[in-house]
């Protein structure tokens, strides 16, 4: 397999929308794995602004769908369409829904329901996966080998803290 170092805008882009999107979810993961650095200011930061964050990962991700649409010349009234990319369909469907309800009034409204919510985020972890290697099949870049390795880290971190959880 070889590595190749050309990087369209709509992948770079989707590299953007996935690292702002790994913001989100590093707080609650380094708090339970690594308590000694739970007060550290940018655990702090990650925290204080990961709503932000999560939006600013949903408009990074829809950017990087409309690049792909575009680029592809992709027919949005075919069915197959969606059956081909389901996964990054489903992602930013969930995406939306999340950025849509990340604000006070919302959290307000929906009260504990907004919490069972959100934490649909972590389904997205896996979704994204998927996607990455489905999409990038046969064409690997080295953007692709970086978003693997931080998504497969990312992962274990989210497992590592379950766990923790769960047995302490």
């Amino acid at each position: 397999m070889l590595i190749d170092t050309s990087v369209s805008s709509a992948n770079l882009l989707g590299f953007i929308s996935l690292l702002t999107y790994i913001l989100t979810l590093l707080p609650s993961s380094i708090r339970i794995v690594f308590p000694q650095i739970k007060k550290a200011k940018i655990t702090m930061n990650l925290l204080k602004y990961r709503r932000q964050l999560g939006i600013l990962a949903f408009i990074f991700a829809l950017i990087h769908a409309g690049l792909i649409i575009v680029k592809r010349n992709v027919d949005l009234f075919d069915l197959q369409t969606y059956k081909i990319s389901l996964e990054g369909t489903v992602t930013l469907i969930m995406f939306a829904i999340l950025a849509v309800t990340s604000n006070d009034w919302s959290i307000k409204k929906m009260k504990k329901h907004w919490r069972k919510l959100h934490k649909s985020t972590y389904v997205c972890m896996f979704l994204i996966l998927w996607h990455i290697k489905e999409k990038m099949y046969g064409h690997w870049n080295i953007i692709t080998l970086i978003e693997i390795i931080l998504m497969t880290v990312t992962i274990v971190l989210f497992f590592r803290r379950r766990w923790l959880e769960h047995y302490k």
